[in-house]
């Protein structure tokens, strides 16, 4: 059968090409799910990455993200506000500790902070290293490396820049900024120490090789944590009326990134509160890792209800890839 045959393969520290992958994705949904559930299992252990995010700076972005509430581009009435004080963003991470969430995500609206914003956020980073201990993401924009190294001595550990889609779809989505900026940041904060926290969202009206596409981007960069997001289609936005993805849409996509990208953290993201099930039947077809609690304008699934569902499919929180 062809996806036992893919899956030993990888499970053989082989790479699937492009072709196999698009044939990989017409394959019986059940039998896709068993094998990237067992790639996962191979690769990652019973290991899960669950990660909090606060949105530390709100609306009036420059760019023109179709899919996004917060650009001004849009109108959706998204809130909007300056960087949040060191006090909220502190406040906030001491919560999230306690409910045993091991990495937190500041992310700001915007195409980058400015030099005067990246000195705050990295007087935050230090001291919620110091006061809290949990491991700190940044979503910063397109920053370059200097910036990027600042951020890491303040004591960040990874930077998170989705690509978003294909390189040959992203045109589709944005025209304020580029695909090849997207990966030009990308290698900024690697070259600077950094790991890199990257993927995109699906139901952008991207087509099934548009998918394929950004996952082989992102193994050619060597990202090892990857964040699927769903398309929540919001009013005021270009894509309000774009179809809301299936489980099993997002079950397949889930399971074909895993023969991809064998041993990432492949990490439910936005929309997960869509689907009726809340992302169980991905969790059982090779995702490993989800963002927990509420998204940056939309209600997420609390932290205890992602807690208790770990417990029940058998997973341990941890850090994975760091």
């Amino acid at each position: 059968m062809y996806v036992d045959r893919l899956t030993n393969q990888v499970l053989q520290g082989a790479q699937i090409s492009k072709e196999e992958a698009m044939l990989l994705y017409t394959q019986p949904l059940t039998e896709l799910c068993k094998g990237a559930d067992k790639i996962r299992a191979h690769f990652c252990a019973n290991h899960f990455d669950i990660c909090t995010i606060i949105n530390a700076k709100s609306g009036r972005c420059s760019e023109n993200c179709r899919f996004c509430a917060q650009s001004v581009h849009n109108h959706t009435g998204a809130v909007e506000y300056p960087l949040l004080s060191a006090k909220e963003i502190i406040a906030q991470a001491k919560i999230n500790a306690a409910q045993g969430i091991l990495r937190y995500s500041l992310v700001t609206s915007g195409k980058c902070l400015s030099d005067l914003e990246i000195d705050q956020m990295c007087e935050v980073i230090s001291q919620i290293r110091e006061e809290v201990g949990i491991s700190v993401c940044v979503s910063f924009g397109l920053l370059n490396k200097q910036q990027f190294q600042k951020l890491k001595q303040a004591g960040a550990t990874r930077v998170h820049n989705n690509l978003e889609t294909s390189e040959k779809n992203f045109p589709n989505i944005c025209s304020t900024h580029t695909f090849s900026e997207k990966v030009a940041a990308i290698r900024a904060a690697q070259a600077a120490g950094l790991s890199v926290c990257s993927g995109g969202i699906m139901g952008l009206g991207e087509t099934v090789e548009d998918r394929i596409d950004m996952a082989l981007s992102l193994r050619a960069l060597g990202i090892k944590s990857v964040p699927i997001n769903m398309l929540n289609p919001i009013d005021g936005t270009p894509f309000a009326q774009n179809p809301v993805l299936t489980i099993e849409d997002m079950c397949r996509i889930v399971a074909v990134y895993r023969f991809l990208l064998p041993d990432a953290s492949i990490r439910l993201a936005g929309g997960r509160g869509l689907l009726l099930d809340q992302g169980k039947g991905c969790f059982l077809s090779g995702a490993n890792a989800a963002i927990s609690g509420d998204m940056l304008t939309t209600t997420g699934i609390s932290v205890k209800r992602d807690m208790e569902l770990l417990q029940e499919l058998g997973y341990e929180t941890k850090l994975c890839n760091i």
